[in-house]
């Protein structure tokens, strides 16, 4: 079946039902949402937890309503949203050939939107020594076996480890600890805030260095900054975090990635290399909060409604990349209006001095008065990029301690 669309997005999480909800309402004609899952939603509705806003009465969301939420809009604007539906790849520039419980489609849209979102770095990638038994998980393998309500069962043990000390960490406990599951220990080679933790013991500066157990995980070998080693006892470890972008979809289309986040480059407007394609949300950086795959997602739509409008797609652009302790940075192409930068650090520094440059001539030296953490990013104001020349070579943001 061969159908042609205004708006095709092609992910239901956050930042793609935030598209379409807005494009919808703004009058942007057919736009439909492509979901290979069989609930919409994306990560929240797996994270049974406050910390996604509040409804229209001030009551907390947590991630399962804010996911509902997000769907009504949608649809109350009029997009269409349909599950365990995927697109498989590209019959064309503007086409997706498409694998629908019907059968077999080609979908041919104005605009593309790509809001595949981001997912953990598999174990097998991990590079973790030791033997593979049961009871080594993902927090999405641990969200698929616990889903919110459901008390413990034997694929996940009894005594877990916790690995990591991101907000997504903070989750995998409460998760763990609401299905009855004791948690011996959260292990993060990055500083983290025990309290965040409750009661249970946050190890520091500290790695996996081996998991043990034939069968069935029986523990973990920790190695902290100190250089001493010891095993933590449990059936169950649960690696968090290490977010990749989900870009498939941008790689089999050919659009050029980003080094240091593997999403698809876009300028400050999410257009990519592509005339007619956006990106937004997790697959351009992966593991930031809905709210900020969200807020892209609504703020695509006026670049996607000038193309809808016949508007010429500005091209090109000033690449930008990291140098340093620093791991990514977004948008990857500047223009000619200043941006607000988007940047994540490979570890914690203790009041870096940044640095910005293009072609090998410094633009802005800043020494910020905090600390810069890996869990947490920093948002450079848009008066770092006003000195960029749109016409001059590449712009490189640097750190230094």
């Amino acid at each position: 079946m061969n159908r042609t669309v205004n708006v095709l997005v092609v992910g239901a999480g956050p930042a793609g039902l935030a598209a379409a909800a807005r494009l919808a309402a703004a009058g942007a004609g057919r736009v439909e949402v492509l979901e290979r899952e069989r609930t919409a939603g994306g990560v929240p509705r797996h994270c049974a937890r406050p910390g996604f806003g509040a409804d229209a009465r001030g009551r907390a969301l947590d991630g399962p309503g804010y996911a509902r939420r997000a769907l009504r809009a949608a649809l109350r604007a009029g997009a269409t949203v349909r599950t365990g539906v995927s697109a498989t790849g590209w019959a064309g520039p503007l086409t997706l050939d498409v694998t629908a419980p019907t059968g077999l489609e080609q979908i041919r849209a104005r605009t593309v939107v790509l809001a595949t979102g981001a997912r953990e770095r598999p174990l097998g990638a991990r590079l973790v020594p030791g033997s593979r038994p049961a009871g080594v998980l993902t927090t999405g393998e641990l969200q698929q076996l616990l889903p919110p309500g459901r008390t413990r069962q034997e694929p996940v043990g009894r005594r877990a480890v916790v690995v990591g000390g991101e907000a997504v960490a903070r989750g995998a406990v409460r998760t763990l600890r609401a299905a009855g599951v004791q948690v011996v220990a959260v292990v993060s080679e990055h500083p983290a805030r025990p309290r965040a933790f409750g009661p249970v013991p946050v190890l520091t500066d500290t790695i996996v260095t081996e998991l043990r157990g034939r069968g069935r995980l029986t523990g973990v070998v920790v190695r902290g900054g100190d250089g001493r080693a010891h095993v933590l006892r449990c059936d169950t470890v649960v690696l968090t975090g290490d977010w990749i972008p989900d870009h498939e979809l941008p790689r089999a289309g050919g659009l050029p990635l980003a080094p240091g986040t593997r999403g698809p480059v876009t300028d400050s407007a999410f257009r990519t290399a592509e005339p007619g394609v956006f990106a937004v949300g997790n697959l351009l950086h992966g593991g930031e909060p809905a709210q900020t795959a969200a807020a892209e997602g609504r703020a695509v739509a006026v670049a996607v409604l000038d193309r809808l409008a016949g508007r010429p797609w500005p091209g090109g652009g000033v690449p930008v990349t990291t140098a340093g302790p620093l791991r990514r940075v977004t948008p990857g192409l500047l223009g000619t209006e200043p941006v607000t930068l988007l940047v994540r650090p490979e570890r914690r520094l203790v009041r870096p001095l940044l640095t910005l440059a293009q072609d090998g001539s410094p633009l802005r030296r800043e020494r910020l008065r905090g600390t810069l953490d890996p869990g947490r990013p920093l948002r450079l104001a848009p008066r770092w990029t006003d000195g960029v020349d749109p016409a001059g070579g590449p712009v490189v943001l640097g750190a230094e301690e």
